[in-house]
């Protein structure tokens, strides 16, 4: 059966990582011949939220397909439109009315591919559905649909809510992949019923910061209890993290999944 090539890239944090992901992509699309090049956007535009411009640059450097987190929300400008015009999905477990849509069905050759976004509940002060639930809902609701591939952001904090979240989707999703704490795990493996897994793909953005922000506003927010906003660095040596996998397109189970970590000066 063919395979299914499938490239994602962590969270992106700002202008940093934007232009770190722009002067690597080349270099990996040449390595894994990607058919399909995903990234998580919630942290794109300053840190957070996304923009027209920003998205557009994206796609302009080979991003096909684009996830996000709570952070979407934080920029309101054309938010809207931007669900609309681009290829943009946000957690699909917040409440009914929300903008945006959680999942997209899209395709790619004969290929058809289902991407849904959710969002975890554990250490987060938010009222959302309940993510395993709303996952067994939205699968019965793109089944009849019939797509060859299905792949899953899960937007979560705690690693243990996230991997029995995977097992609960092990053999119905094709991929499972964390997002949210910017830091990448090393547990990448496809579980017993073919579904590849990990529990968080990491960050692109300033390696010497914490999760891509200047430690200065952050130590002083520690040290005052405060909740300033936080400022990111501008230049320095940027990490890209992310996963490559291969995905049966006959069966729908990952093949092979591997984590990488680039590093670029910026």
């Amino acid at each position: 059966m063919p395979k299914f090539n499938v490239l994602i890239f962590g969270d992106v944090v700002g202008k940093p990582g934007r232009t770190a992901l722009k002067k690597v992509l080349p270099e990996l699309k040449a390595k894994y011949q990607p058919d399909l090049t995903m990234l998580n956007a919630e942290n794109i535009a300053h840190g957070y939220g996304v923009t027209e411009k920003v998205l557009e640059e994206m796609m302009n450097s080979g991003v096909d397909f684009f996830t996000s987190g709570n952070h979407i929300f934080k920029n309101q400008t054309d938010l809207d439109k931007n669900f609309k015009q681009f290829p943009l999905i946000r957690p699909a477990n917040y409440p009914e009315g929300t903008q945006g849509e959680g999942y997209k069905i899209i395709e790619i050759g004969i290929t058809k591919i289902a991407v849904i976004n959710l969002i975890g509940e554990t250490f987060f002060d938010h009222e959302v559905a309940n993510p395993f639930t709303a996952f067994d809902q939205i699968y019965q609701e793109v089944k009849p649909q019939k797509p060859k591939i299905i792949i899953v952001d899960f937007h979560a904090e705690a690693t243990s809510e996230k991997k029995s979240f995977g097992a609960h989707l092990d053999g119905r999703a094709s991929l499972v992949f964390g997002t949210h704490t910017h830091i990448q795990t090393s547990d990448a493996y496809i579980m017993p019923d073919g579904t590849g897994y990990i529990t968080d793909i990491g960050m692109v953005g300033i390696k010497h910061s914490s999760l891509g922000m200047d430690f200065d506003s952050i130590i002083q927010n520690f040290i005052h209890k405060t909740k300033n906003r936080k400022s990111i660095p501008q230049h320095g040596n940027c990490v890209v993290n992310g996963i490559f996998a291969k995905i049966n397109s006959g069966t729908g189970k990952t093949e092979s999944l591997e984590t990488f970590a680039h590093e670029t000066e910026i």
